[in-house]
């Protein structure tokens, strides 16, 4: 990366404001937050003009007397790079890369790391000591937590180096490989690992939903009495999870309501195809909300983000803080997904012994062990963002990484299985179906008024503890070889008759009939 050509210094009076006539052949103006609420822009701090490529200009830009724009700290801004993420360094250095990844984005995110002990205890125990199981699968639960904390520090100073959106995209993204990583290791292990799969699915939305979610709302409104939000983030980010879910459980509901009428292997059969179906769609649909937000609409978001970032109590010393290369950043990356990838490997070949030899449910293990160790990283950034009274930021990062498992994560593993020949279908346990509807209802109204307090999230919390306490009593699913786990090559759906085909049917049907009323009435 070069540095940018020298450019005189913007004076004062060469400033422009938002209300430029649009014309066809230098500017049009962009669909912005101002446009729909603009008591809440400060034009003053956002005053620039909108190009035809949909970058804005800001003023006034920093330049130092040889002509170069700076940043805040006086570091020469190298091309391409956001001011906020200059490093003011190059290359890699080995000092400054250890001391600004231990140091990580906050206090509780800097103390993850004092657990990297274990993650190099459970390489020594799988490889010296593979026959101790329940120690191999504690160190590697524990040691997962630094390793995926790595992976998201890494992500948002690789983010700081491009635009707003974008930035929150990737570092989302890089919240969400984890979680591919842990559902690729899982799925290569055969059918049997379908159960679990399909079940850390749904607990790693549930997770983001209710224990993370709940968990901002309780931090943010114990230091501010009242947070609020823009509802270009809540009410885009909950359409999308309902209509998701709607995509997530329609093989469910199809499998259950013909149990009775079509034969087993029919059943089966249908709902894989529908499943593989299903996931193309979502995956489509991930597509255009990714359109939606980098390209037509992210002048909005930009504009919300930013806005964000001045809520920030703290943010001269956020940015005061010494920041990762464009190099060091890609080298964190990269040593946080090999530790990663290593300890996914060992926790999932361990999930057979915890189930039978430790007696510990699938569902438990599925939808609430992975899914938080696996988003560790997710829930840090977004708590510490509830903190700085940055709501906009929290949500888009909850919202964010349950919209990616949904609609990209869910159709890459069934897709994935599809190739593999392995049977991964969408056809989740009822129990699992029903409570994520109703999660999504909880959420949606919560988010309605665009307003939080610590009771909200509270609230969030002990949903989330009741579906916890409920799994660990939740049998293994049954199937016409045994349990989920036991299995090779059925996959984990209960045997139902006629009556409990019916009752499913009555049951989901209400749920989704309540929850498209409540978001139309929202």
């Amino acid at each position: 990366m070069s540095h940018p050509d020298h450019q005189p210094p913007v004076h004062p009076d060469h400033s422009t404001s938002h209300h430029h006539p649009a014309t066809a052949t230098n500017r049009i103006s962009v669909f912005t937050r101002g446009d729909r609420n603009p008591d809440l822009i400060d034009h003053e701090k956002t005053a620039g003009e909108h190009h035809l490529d949909g970058t804005k200009e800001k003023h006034p830009l920093r330049y130092n007397d040889a002509g170069q724009q700076i940043n805040h700290l006086g570091h020469v801004v190298t091309r391409y790079v956001h001011p906020d993420g200059e490093s003011g360094r190059k290359y890699f250095h080995p000092w400054h890369f250890l001391r600004i990844c231990f140091r990580s984005t906050s206090t509780a995110s800097k103390l993850t790391n004092l657990l990297w002990p274990f993650t190099i205890a459970a390489m020594i125990m799988h490889f010296a000591f593979p026959e101790h199981h329940l120690w191999v699968f504690i160190t590697c639960y524990l040691g997962m937590v630094p390793a995926a904390n790595l992976v998201g520090f890494a992500g948002q100073e690789l983010a700081r180096k491009i635009p707003k959106v974008a930035g929150v995209i990737l570092e989302t993204t890089f919240g969400s490989i984890v979680e591919i990583i842990l559902f690729m290791v899982l799925i290569a292990g055969g059918n049997k690992n379908v159960a679990v799969i399909r079940a850390a699915i749904l607990g790693s939305i549930l997770a983001n939903l209710l224990f993370c979610l709940g968990t901002c709302f309780f931090i943010g409104g114990i230091f501010h009495p009242q947070q609020t939000f823009h509802e270009a983030i809540s009410e885009v980010g909950s359409n999308l999870m309902l209509v998701a879910a709607v995509g997530l459980v329609i093989p469910t509901i199809f499998y259950n309501s013909l149990t009775g009428r079509l034969s087993p292997d029919m059943l089966e059969t249908e709902a894989l195809r529908i499943s593989r179906a299903a996931a193309i769609i979502l995956f489509v649909a991930f597509c255009v909300y990714l359109w939606f937000q980098v390209r037509s609409h992210h002048g909005l978001y930009e504009d919300i983000l930013e806005a964000d970032e001045e809520r920030d109590h703290d943010r001269h010393k956020d940015l005061a803080k010494d920041k990762l290369t464009f190099t060091e950043s890609c080298v964190a990356v990269a040593v946080a997904l090999v530790f990663v990838s290593f300890m996914a490997v060992f926790l999932v070949q361990q999930i057979e012994f915890m189930v039978h030899e430790r007696n510990i449910s699938d569902a438990f293990i599925g939808l609430i062990l992975v899914p938080i160790v696996e988003k560790a990283s997710e829930h840090l950034t977004a708590v510490d963002e509830a903190y700085d009274n940055q709501m906009n930021f929290a949500l888009s990062h909850v919202l964010g990484a349950s919209i990616q498992t949904a609609l990209l994560n869910t159709p890459l593993v069934v897709i994935v299985g599809w190739g593999l020949g392995i049977d991964m279908s969408l056809n989740f346990e009822l129990f699992d179906a029903v409570v994520l509807i109703l999660a999504i209802i909880v959420v949606g109204n919560f988010l309605r008024d665009e307003k939080s307090d610590y009771l909200e999230g509270a609230l969030c919390v002990m949903v989330y503890v009741l579906v916890a306490v409920t799994a660990w009593y939740y049998p293994n699913p049954i199937t016409t070889n045994g349990t989920a786990s036991a299995e090779n090559g059925v996959n984990g759906t209960l045997v139902s008759g006629d009556a409990n085909a019916t009752v499913v049917h009555e049951v989901v049907a209400r749920l989704v009939k309540k929850a498209l009323e409540e978001m139309a009435g929202g």
